[in-house]
């Protein structure tokens, strides 16, 4: 499984890796490259690099179809499995850190949400609930904002039904197993350096077509709720909801590239956690030269 930060050079590694290797196959872990037709804004690989080496989990729903982190690990166990059968290496890549997570510890479990408790508890005066939210659970008020009612009408729902902060059992999923199959391998970057990258990636996919590709999927009318979030894609719907100025479309590249790197910032909180997976590799990518990661990952796998 490799991992690291958006533009940070998951792909080019996996393909390294690959090739490097002889017989691997790539898994995407990315949750918009599943959206078929949102090509450039994700950051897909090119059709010559799927014909070099098979990918799998990209292109598989239609922007306005929901998919979630349940319906990736699913099908990714599958397609690992099936990837084994034929006597191949998975090689797990993809920036949805949550998806990487899930693969190599599970998936949190906790209570089924109970409608009528979730309806009554949005429906309480805000801060009420916020009272109620720091009372049974301070570790989880002091990382949920008072604007984010969803997250926390969840933690209050799950202390009611279980007696149990969730802040307590996500703790206890953080520290849970980690399986024994998988070798993490982790590209780590220097703030400064990848919002470097992430601004020239920004700029390459205006310049290969970003704008006429979201254009055309939101005149279409096409992209559901879960799509139209994605980065790059939301940014520019905005602007031409708002008359699709090119004032307008300026501004939103540049938004692209300020969320793009807040979007990095969220990242590096969870690689940081992945860190402390036991026998992962850990590439300076800064220092590192490119061409050296594939071998050494390379390295890393044999026994």
């Amino acid at each position: 499984m490799i991992v690291g930060p958006t533009a940070g050079g998951k792909s080019a590694l996996a393909l390294d890796l690959a090739a490097r290797f002889g017989n691997a196959e790539i898994v995407s872990a990315d949750s918009m490259q599943v959206f078929r037709r949102m090509d450039i804004g994700t950051a897909k690989p090119t059709p010559e690099e799927r014909v070099a080496v098979p990918h799998h989990l990209i292109d598989i729903v239609e922007p306005s179809e929901p998919f979630s982190v349940d319906d990736w690990l699913g099908r990714a166990e599958r397609v690992i499995a099936d990837v084994r059968a034929r006597g191949a290496l998975p090689i797990v890549v993809g920036g949805t850190l949550l998806y990487a997570k899930a693969l190599l510890e599970g998936l949190f479990e906790g209570p089924e949400p109970d409608a009528a408790l979730r309806d009554a508890l949005a429906a309480m005066d805000p801060h009420e609930r916020r009272a109620e939210l720091e009372r049974v659970d301070p570790a989880a008020a002091a990382r949920i904002h008072f604007n984010d009612v969803r997250r926390t009408v969840r933690a209050i729902e799950v202390h009611r039904l279980t007696g149990t902060p969730i802040s307590a059992l996500q703790r206890e999923w953080e520290s849970g197993r980690t399986r024994p199959d998988a070798l993490l391998v982790g590209l780590d970057w220097p703030t400064e350096a990848i919002n470097r990258r992430i601004n020239a990636r920004v700029r390459e996919m205006v310049g290969r077509g970003l704008v006429a590709e979201v254009r055309a999927l939101w005149e279409h009318g096409v992209l559901g709720a879960q799509a139209r979030e994605a980065l790059g894609y939301k940014q520019l719907v905005g602007a031409f909801e708002r008359g699709g100025s090119e004032e307008a479309i300026a501004d939103a590249v540049e938004r692209i590239k300020v969320e793009t790197r807040r979007f990095a910032k969220n990242q590096r909180t969870w690689l940081r956690r992945l860190r402390t997976t036991p026998g992962s590799l850990w590439i300076d990518a800064a220092s590192d030269p490119a061409e050296t990661w594939g071998q050494r990952a390379l390295e890393a796998l044999e026994p």
